[in-house]
């Protein structure tokens, strides 16, 4: 992995790297439900069925993964991608059903149970395994899931204790992904720009307010995913070691500053060692594969994560944003990807960067804040002080937004719809997770806890299939 840093640096000073225009891509995580609303342990039959390469398998044999095809950000390009994703989800969804599934986009699936994490649930790929008995061992205790939620109206805080003997508890996270191909030297104002945003679209994006029949935080994937993933022994915690699942600890300068983080800090889980020394490589001519930085870079969860890739040999660099839950819809999650998009552009572009005037810990202080509170968040942004998360986005962020796209060359057209959304959800004040929790809320007026879920779960799949984003669903 040395001889990889090497490599990149010197890749980074001479400039070696394919930037022809700003391309997006997505990858968007499923889970799947039986009849009954629980997860449905199919994905290998359910991915045979579908029989389409964009589709493969994650982490529990509930989930499914679609990756998109990259596709440049100007022009209608977000318009033809939000129809492309519709046919090709209702064609997998059809496919699901013919073997008693359905498919479901949404941050963590209401249902699960702690059976559910059992060892055996592990999707068949051995690299799945692997991890599994790599993190296991290195942390050597049963993972601890320990959380107190936000109280459901008027009732208590809830609080959530429970084991696991696997990392299958990162299943019950599903994301959405946004990738965004930058330039070299753009690369540090793009992540720290996506380090400043992280907070905002967490709070107006929150999609994931149940686990294990428990009401949490409204994007109870945040500190879901940091603790089943966890390799550290709590020896280790108290040292202050940092977590895999990582928002970071200051502003960078330079997509190497974040490698160089993580062959310092944090030890191989899957060594795979190359036949290719990257250096020989670069001094024959040829673009490093990078392999080992790279499969390294893969088990170190930053919330915003650095990509080196090649594409026929030509090598380029990516930030990928990991933090979106799935769902509720398409429209939902076109709005927060058109958000982050142009919000971000806006920011990295500023004569005067945001994060000379802003902390690195109050950033922090703003992903938790909103992945805890969601539209209630109180987030802190320079100039402004310290302000609710819809007004933050509608004052100042959306306007940023739609010059950010303009900038980007993406049509007036898409910009209004796609950003129309994000507008009147945060006029509504009403994300996934607040339906969510009303709606559960509501139906404990006559069942208990678990048939609320499952209740909720069937409407909201039901809405979902209609296409009509989540700030529009009536709670019944």
């Amino acid at each position: 992995m040395q001889r990889g840093l090497d490599a990149l640096a010197r890749m980074l000073a001479e400039g070696n790297f394919s930037f022809p225009h700003q391309q997006m891509g997505l990858e968007m995580e499923l889970s799947l439900v039986d009849e009954g609303m629980n997860p449905s342990m199919s994905n290998a039959e359910v991915l045979e069925k579908i029989d389409d390469p964009s589709y493969t398998t994650e982490l529990g044999q509930h989930n499914l993964e679609l990756n998109v095809r990259p596709r440049a950000l100007a022009g209608q390009g977000a318009l033809e991608l939000e129809d492309e994703l519709r046919a090709s989800l209702s064609n997998a969804d059809s496919k699901a059903q013919d073997i008693g599934a359905k498919l479901v986009m949404i941050g963590t699936l209401p249902t699960l149970r702690s059976s559910h994490f059992d060892p055996r649930w592990l999707s068949h790929p051995a690299r799945y395994g692997l991890l599994n008995q790599q993190i296991c061992a290195a942390r050597g205790e049963e993972i601890l899931l320990h959380m107190s939620g936000t109280p459901l109206g008027d009732q208590e805080q809830e609080r959530l204790r429970s084991h696991a003997e696997s990392i299958l508890p990162s299943s019950a996270c599903t994301s959405a992904q946004l990738h965004l191909q930058v330039a070299p030297e753009d690369f540090a104002a793009h992540w720290n720009a996506a380090q400043c945003l992280a907070g905002v679209q967490v709070a107006v994006g929150a999609n994931s307010p149940f686990l294990l029949g428990k009401a949490l935080w409204q994007e109870t994937r945040v500190p879901l995913f940091q603790q089943a993933t966890d390799s550290r022994p709590e020896e280790l915690k108290n040292q202050g070691v940092r977590p895999r699942v990582w928002f970071g600890d200051r502003w960078i300068t330079s997509i190497f500053d974040l490698f160089e983080e993580n062959v310092r800090y944090f030890p191989s889980l899957m060594p795979e060692p190359e036949e290719e020394d990257p250096v020989a490589a670069l001094n024959s001519g040829r673009a490093p594969t990078l392999s080992e930085l790279r499969l390294h870079n893969g088990t170190i969860w930053r919330w915003n994560r650095p990509v080196y890739d090649l594409v026929d040999g030509v090598p380029h660099l990516r930030v990928e944003n990991r933090v979106l839950p799935a769902g509720p819809t398409v429209s939902d999650m076109l709005a927060n990807a058109a958000f982050f998009y142009g919000a971000q552009r806006a920011l990295a572009e500023q004569d005067r960067p945001l994060w000379t005037q802003m902390s690195f810990a109050a950033a922090e202080e703003n992903f938790y804040s909103g992945a805890r509170y969601g539209m209630n968040a109180r987030l802190y942004w320079p100039g402004m002080g310290w302000v609710p998360a819809d007004e933050l986005v509608l004052r100042k962020l959306l306007p940023m937004a739609h010059e950010g796209l303009e900038a980007c060359g993406v049509s007036a057209v898409a910009r209004q719809h796609h950003l129309g959304v994000l507008e009147q959800r945060c006029k509504a004040r009403q994300t996934g997770a607040d339906w969510q929790r009303e709606t559960v809320m509501r139906l404990q007026r006559s069942r208990d806890r678990q048939p609320a879920l499952v209740e909720m779960l069937r409407r909201y799949i039901e809405l979902g299939d209609s296409g009509e984003p989540a700030h529009t669903w009536p709670v019944e």
